[in-house]
């Protein structure tokens, strides 16, 4: 989507690191060090900041792989070898329990410690963990699809040409490094013609069609109340670090930090040709930038609240934002056509941004757009430049090498032609057969859901059919769209790549901005087919599953159904509750924000969801810095929901049939096994710090732990009793759906 992150949150999503599952020793040494090294992972996180700057594209969900521009490879040095996708582990596989600890006492060691004691994190990422082979099997396919592609991109009659193209000219390292910063030359020069506050004003909209942000991010998508028609979006962005707080905070290592973005800054604008004094000078004056937008930004968990980031106004109330700056401009040069009116997610930063442009030096903005553009394209450029953003990003990451080439051409493929990309992995990866049985098993959990609807004791009957209604209407999307995009309009030539990706980068956003002004289009995704995730909607109202991720360990044909409802059902119970989290539980069937709740519910509501808030906030991530509850408390609240709907569909699903003991495990056990095993994960310490700071989502082991401790079933399952660590006392324990 159009960087709609930066604007608002429009969906919840299952998890935004890496999405892959590792394998326990004994498994390990079937595929060696070798292949392993190789394994990468994916990512989705909601965000405040713009996402086309190398870091940010580490972070954020627009479509862009995990590690491709801070754990590259330098172009040099990258390699192409071919990693053969292994066989897919199960989640009922047993090797990576430590069956001596006691599961009542911390259930994520019950289930990983075996395999957290034999793992190391491989030195170019900042995670391994839970889900990671999965994605390494979809690459795999991925890999096979596009360099056949590529071999026959001369073949007009081809019809994933252009494809093959894109990613053969992000392959062509040769042509990359003489190119040097040629592809960005023209931009360069327009921006050192700006020589007006309204020049740069206008400017600034060039580049956020180029998706290299500068000052406030622009949108396209549903006005929240008026679900059914597409709007301009305005809202806050241009920083180049995860968070407005690492600009605010005042404590040795904050200021450390930003001493050292700076000169990150300086050496890149010297990469650009500056002289190194000067490049000093300009980025400490992008630093000021930055600081002034910072401040002006909103948190994180401010934004959690979508009455806090809706404000429809008129253009003529947009334009009163920031009198001084030259709107005419603006909205011509970012291709925004004729509208009347706009929702501003954060009115004061627009204020402030346009106070920016009105009392910043020229010369101070024309350095502060210099950086914003080549750190939205250094992945795309020379080593130098990718080197020096790995370098910065090792920062917040702990990453130690790059990546291979390979996969950050493929991810950018996905980036860049993603439904195409997509379409391909489908033809090979999900029969109709999966998606049938995907789409019984949603079902299932959407019954089960409706079912603890009509159950509940602290909701009036009258908001109960509400609920209900909002149930009814979920749409639900499986494995692909219906309808393809159509790229025929994006021409991808052969040539430097960052010229491709200017190219595709365009494209896609007009394409988005094209739907200003018309009816929602609820066919359309934000996700594309190969990826290992999901999400929920609210103002489509829909849950998505796409093709990546109903796969083993997920979704297994060969597993039972007590491990498929504990993975892959709590995955499909966890969207399904965001519709009712405390954010979507704001947003009505037809996907309007609309209080629809009698007072009475609301509070018994948030009186339960502040529990929630209150018990992980008492949850470390590292060290001793705790978790943000109220920052995660969406995600939270839809583990705890997920996992209690899938225990019930289970339920139902096992009614009549043999209650059979696998490896020890009765089918309970086995559920909850399940989902133990899909979220083991190590961090580095270092990417711990940064997620509490921007992460909605809580560490894979207060996934588990967490939920798990308010399930009487789990406590039945596993004969725990009350002091047990993995049982909450009745006076705090968490009870909602």
């Amino acid at each position: 989507m159009l960087h709609a992150e930066e604007v608002r949150p429009v969906s919840r999503m299952l998890n935004n690191n890496s999405i892959r599952m590792q394998l326990c020793p004994a498994q390990q040494n079937a595929y060696g060090d070798s292949h392993l090294a190789e394994l990468r992972g994916s990512r989705y996180v909601h965000g405040n900041q713009d996402s086309s700057g190398p870091l940010n594209q580490y972070l954020t969900m627009s479509r862009t792989r995990f590690g491709l521009a801070t754990a590259m490879v330098a172009a040099a040095a990258a390699t192409t070898a071919a990693v053969r996708a292994p066989a897919v582990a199960r989640a009922s596989d047993v090797m990576c329990a430590d069956t001596t600890g006691l599961a009542c006492r911390d259930f994520f060691a019950f289930a990983n410690q075996r395999w957290l004691d034999s793992t190391q994190i491989p030195s170019i990422y900042p995670a391994w963990g839970s889900f990671y082979e999965l994605q390494e099997h979809n690459e795999g396919v991925l890999k096979t699809v596009i360099e056949d592609a590529a071999a026959r991109r001369a073949d007009a009659s081809s019809p994933y040409a252009k494809l093959g193209t894109y990613y053969a000219t992000c392959m062509d390292s040769a042509a990359i490094e003489a190119a040097g910063t040629a592809p960005l030359r023209p931009e360069l020069a327009r921006i050192a013609a700006a020589s007006t506050p309204a020049a740069l004003a206008a400017e600034a909209g060039r580049m956020r069609r180029m998706g290299a942000g500068a000052l406030f991010s622009v949108g396209a998508g549903p006005d929240d109340k008026a679900a059914t028609r597409v709007v301009l979006q305005l809202g806050q962005g241009g920083l180049g670090l995860p968070d407005r707080d690492y600009y605010l905070k005042t404590d040795s290592a904050s200021v450390a930090l930003r001493n050292e973005y700076v000169a990150h800054v300086g050496r890149t604008l010297a990469l650009l040709g500056e002289s190194p004094a000067q490049a000093q000078a300009d980025a400490r004056k992008v630093l000021a930038i930055e600081t002034a937008l910072a401040q002006a930004s909103m948190q994180r968990v401010q934004m959690r609240d979508p009455n806090a980031i809706y404000h429809k106004l008129s253009m003529a109330q947009v334009r009163a934002l920031a009198p001084g700056f030259d709107w005419a401009g603006y909205l011509r040069e970012a291709a925004i056509p004729a509208v009347d009116s706009a929702l501003v997610r954060q009115p004061d930063f627009i204020t402030a941004a346009g106070r920016v442009v009105q009392g910043t030096p020229v010369a101070d903005l024309q350095a502060y757009y210099r950086w914003r553009l080549a750190d939205s394209y250094a992945s795309r450029l020379s080593s130098a430049f990718v080197n020096e953003s790995f370098e910065f990003g090792k920062r917040f990451t702990g990453a130690t090498e790059q990546q291979p080439r390979w996969k950050r051409c493929l991810a950018e493929a996905d980036a860049g032609l993603g439904e195409m990309l997509g379409q391909a992995y489908v033809e090979r990866a999900f029969t109709p057969q999966s998606k049938a049985r995907a789409d019984e098993m949603v079902n299932n959990l959407r019954a089960a859901l409706g079912e603890r609807i009509r159950q509940l004791s602290w909701m009036s009957e009258a908001t109960k059919q509400q609920a209900l209604s909002k149930l009814t209407a979920f749409q639900q999307k499986i494995g692909y769209p219906q309808r393809w995009r159509d790229y025929s309009s994006l021409e991808v030539r052969n040539g430097p790549f960052a010229a491709n990706a200017m190219a595709a980068t365009t494209f896609e956003y007009s394409r988005e901005l094209g739907k200003i002004g018309r009816p929602v289009d609820r066919g359309e995704w934000g996700m594309t087919p190969p990826t290992v995730n999901a999400y929920y909607n609210p103002t489509y109202n829909e849950i998505v599953f796409p093709a990546g991720i109903l796969q083993p360990p997920f979704f297994d044909p060969n597993a039972d159904d007590a491990t498929n409802y504990g993975a892959m059902g709590a995955v499909i119970g966890h969207e399904a509750t965001h519709g009712f989290d405390d954010e979507g539980r704001q947003y009505d069937a037809a996907g309007n924000l609309r209080d629809w709740w009698t007072a009475e519910d609301a509070a018994r509501y948030n009186a339960q969801a502040e529990r929630i808030v209150a018990q992980f906030s008492g949850y470390t991530a590292v060290d001793t810095l705790h978790l943000n509850g109220k920052l995660t408390a969406g995600e939270n609240i839809a583990d705890l929901g997920g996992l209690t709907i899938a225990y019930a569909a289970m339920q139902k699903a096992l009614e009549g049939k043999p209650r059979t003991v696998i490896n020890g495990f009765t089918p309970e056990q086995r559920f909850f096994l399940g989902w133990a095993r899909v979220w083991r994960e190590l961090r580095r310490p270092e990417y711990s710090r940064m997620l509490v700071t921007i992460d909605p989502h809580s560490p894979s082991r207060w996934r588990v732990n967490g939920p798990l401790s308010n399930m009487p079933e789990f406590a039945r399952a596993f004969g725990c009793k009350q002091g047990d660590e993995m049982v909450r006392a009745d006076s705090v324990r968490v009870t909602i759906w």
